[in-house]
């Protein structure tokens, strides 16, 4: 069958052919094209390229040379029709209907193009004229350049109720058209059609081949209704599918290698003026599928830049919420949170270009947002706060449908996630794990010098943490960041846990058996037996016991070893206690009720325990140092 030209622009403008022959062909970027080995021939040395902007793969060493349809054709023995039927599967386009309509439909879509073009050049013309001139003031105000004012074919719609109505009937063109283009107002309830934007600058629309589908435009009356305006859903314009600029940022993204996504019209033209032309926008709405689809095809990944205030804010975790289900392989987003109060416009005018190429380069990414969210206005006081954090951890990141990348979320963001139960309770881990590679002092009662012997926890409960990662690598595998920050005090555990880290997170090995193989000869069999023999590889961290069970014990060890940590900096203050009475005595009390509460705990207690320890702790000795404090005074007045 023949297809309407515009749809098959349309899917060429949706599919990337380095996408398509990536399947095939290993690619490697080479500036603006990437190179590979031909799949037409056995050749050595790559000569095959492919050309995303033009839309083309050329074989040196063939001649082949075709777009994205002939690839599929030529390499999967496709018909035309199977090869555009499978295309237009994966860009969610639909397939023309096989009837003669379809012909009348492209005829009638040209038409309204027309129209368009006819509409845009009663705008520009009207920002010209006498009554445009609130709205050229308005411009430079915002420090818009004549040149730019043109680039983006701005316009002005004047305050009337017929004016572009009776311009474009002058010109043969019938209200039918115009309502079906969103240009008039008009209908069966309405008796007399009236233009749709009055008294508004306007901003064209463009889709992926530059041509005008519709309009946006702002109100120069501030008592307006509505600020911002858009055309309505019309057969050229579906709001959800376009980006603003797109036609103008594809090439400056792909030579920049990412794209901005702001939030509108005047963001979009300000980053555009200052340098940053590849800078898009959604119309209006939160980012949709279609739309973070579009930014895919210009860059791999793309910024999306939010304003710093509240409204920007929860803009960001709106789109957040949007992305997540549809992250890829190879595919995912930064974000650009501005400083509070400052769109694009402000930043650029307050300090220029170089201070808003600062402000992208730093955008996080998507994780950490993900992360800002779960904690966003939550409160962190008990055990059961942690676990309803937890929980709303959990629910985000299940919706994520690629399940390698759930997993990878999943193991940096549960490590986030305790890494911030630890500061807010005071509890650096970097600090407090083994930061001093000296044995702690081993203190006792001399004089009014509090020195109270205990034993050191740290080598076995070292053995005990490094025996969940032995006999469950996958443990290792999800929680690597929190054992590369354990600095460890017992001789091989830090190689041992190195070596472990690498099995599990580069070669993906989740096998014990296979682990230890791997391991075998690493000059680490002597520290492998001891931690295989140890109470708690052969019970709790057994190869035998369910993950879920595994990773709990894990977790409450790691716990165990920052408690002790705590447990150690309390008696590192008792070298610098004064003579006062006060001051030991609440001294050793803590020191007991502390020491107590780390004997007491069988590796199985209730999720939160040790943060319930160190809260109750700091609270303690806050009233210490109080109580402290009046009784220095007391001296001092007798």
């Amino acid at each position: 069958m023949s297809f309407p030209k515009s749809f098959l622009e349309e899917l060429k403008a949706r599919v990337r052919v380095s996408d398509v022959v990536g399947r095939k062909v290993k690619l490697k970027r080479h500036g603006r094209e990437f190179m590979g080995l031909s799949p037409f021939s056995n050749e050595k040395t790559p000569s095959f390229t492919v050309n995303d902007e033009k839309q083309f793969y050329h074989c040196f060493s063939t001649g082949e040379h075709g777009d994205v349809i002939k690839f599929l054709e030529k390499t999967e023995n496709l018909s035309f029709l199977e090869a555009v039927e499978r295309l237009a599967g994966e860009a969610g386009l639909e397939m023309p209907q096989r009837d003669p309509r379809a012909a009348e439909r492209e005829k009638q879509q040209t038409g309204l193009i027309d129209v368009m073009k006819m509409a845009q050049d009663y705008f520009r013309a009207g920002l010209t004229r006498g009554h445009g001139a609130e709205a050229r003031a308005y411009l430079q105000r915002r420090g818009l350049k004549a040149e730019t004012v043109e680039r983006f074919g701005l316009g002005y719609a004047p305050d009337q109720r017929h004016g572009l109505l009776k311009t474009l009937q002058a010109q043969g063109v019938k209200i039918s058209q115009m309502i079906e283009a969103g240009l008039i107002i008009g209908g069966e309830d309405i008796k007399e059609p009236y233009d749709r934007f009055r008294n508004r600058l306007m901003f064209p629309i463009e889709d992926a081949r530059g041509r005008v589908i519709a309009f946006g435009g702002r109100a120069l009356d501030p008592d307006a209704r509505a600020k911002y305006l858009n055309s309505p859903e019309t057969p050229l314009f579906h709001k959800g599918h376009v980006l603003y600029n797109y036609a103008r940022a594809r090439k400056a993204a792909y030579d920049a290698g990412t794209v901005i996504a702001c939030e509108g019209y005047m963001d979009v033209i300000a980053l555009a003026q200052a340098g940053f032309e590849h800078a898009v926008a959604p119309l209006g709405t939160a980012m949709t599928e279609n739309q973070i689809d579009l930014l895919w095809r210009l860059a791999p990944e793309p910024i999306l830049c939010f304003d710093g205030d509240k409204a920007g804010v929860k803009a960001a975790f709106r789109a957040m919420e949007r992305v997540l289900p549809l992250l890829k392989p190879g595919h995912s987003v930064r974000v650009a949170l501005l400083p509070d109060g400052n769109d694009p416009d402000d930043i650029i005018r307050g300090g220029g270009a170089e201070q808003m190429s600062d402000l992208l380069q730093a955008a996080v990414p998507l994780s950490d947002l993900v992360g800002n969210w779960v904690v966003q206005g939550e409160r962190l006081q008990t055990p059961d706060d942690r676990v309803r954090l937890e929980t709303k951890l959990e629910g985000i990141l299940e919706t994520i449908a690629d399940d390698r990348i759930k997993r990878h979320y999943k193991r940096t963001l549960k490590d986030k996630l305790w890494q911030h139960f630890a500061d807010v309770f005071g509890w650096n881990v970097r600090q407090k794990i083994g930061q001093d590679k000296r044995k702690p002092p081993q203190l006792d009662i001399v004089g009014k010098q509090a020195r109270s012997k205990i034993p050191d926890p740290f080598e076995r409960t070292e053995v005990d943490l490094v025996a969940h990662a032995l006999n469950h690598p996958r443990i290792a595998s999800e929680y690597f960041e929190a054992l590369e920050r354990v600095a460890f005090r017992t001789s091989g555990l830090r190689n041992l846990v190195n070596e472990i880290v690498r099995a599990s997170v580069i070669l993906e090995i989740t096998d014990p058996d296979i682990l230890l193989r791997t391991l075998k000869g690493r000059g680490l069999d002597g520290i492998i037996y001891r931690i295989r023999s140890s109470v708690v590889a052969q019970l709790k961290a057994g190869q035998d016991r369910p993950f879920e069970e595994a990773e709990e014990s894990f977790l409450a060890t790691l716990q165990l070893l920052i408690a002790w940590g705590q447990f150690y900096e309390i008696n590192e203050e008792a070298l610098q206690l004064t003579d006062s009475e006060v001051h030991l005595k609440d001294f050793c009390n803590r020191v007991n009720w502390l020491a107590a509460e780390l004997r007491n705990n069988s590796l199985r207690g209730y999720d939160g325990h040790f943060y319930f320890v160190g809260a109750e702790y700091r609270k303690r000795k806050v009233e210490a140092d109080q109580r402290a404090g009046t009784s220095d005074l007391n001296a001092m007045a007798s």
